[in-house]
């Protein structure tokens, strides 16, 4: 039976993936930074604007969960399943995610983030040309 709603759900959800491509793009960070790379600046500058739009959404993600009491608890974790615990309203859900579903979703919502990084440096670049 579901007892949380669509939008809770999908704040919920939206905020847990959020929350691990935050910590993919810090290892990237990381790993570019510590790397071999011959020019680092440009993959640098596109991981830390993701950075960025991540962590700004995730913030108001947060905020609402806040307003609206939703909170999200790993509940349980193994080879193939991770299970999370949704509360919202004094029910809880319980969710169990394919752990290679779970890492679909984190890379799709990575290629989300690195295009909504690269229009934002685009426009940046070209309010900085027009000027």
């Amino acid at each position: 039976m579901r007892y949380l709603n669509e939008e809770e759900l999908n704040i919920a959800s939206r905020y847990l993936f959020l929350s691990m491509a935050i910590i993919v793009i810090e290892k990237d960070i990381q790993h570019v930074e510590k790397g071999p790379f011959k020019i680092k600046e440009p993959y640098l500058k596109l991981l830390y604007k993701m950075d960025s739009i991540a962590k700004n959404e995730r913030r108001q993600l947060r905020k609402k969960m806040h307003d609206q009491n939703i909170k999200v608890v790993l509940k349980d974790k193994d080879d193939t399943f991770s299970t999370y615990l949704f509360l919202a309203r004094g029910y809880e859900e319980e969710k169990r995610y394919f752990n290679p579903v779970i890492r679909k979703r984190v890379e799709d919502l990575l290629d989300e983030l690195m295009l909504q990084a690269q229009k934002e440096n685009l426009s940046q670049a070209v309010q900085v040309h027009n000027s």
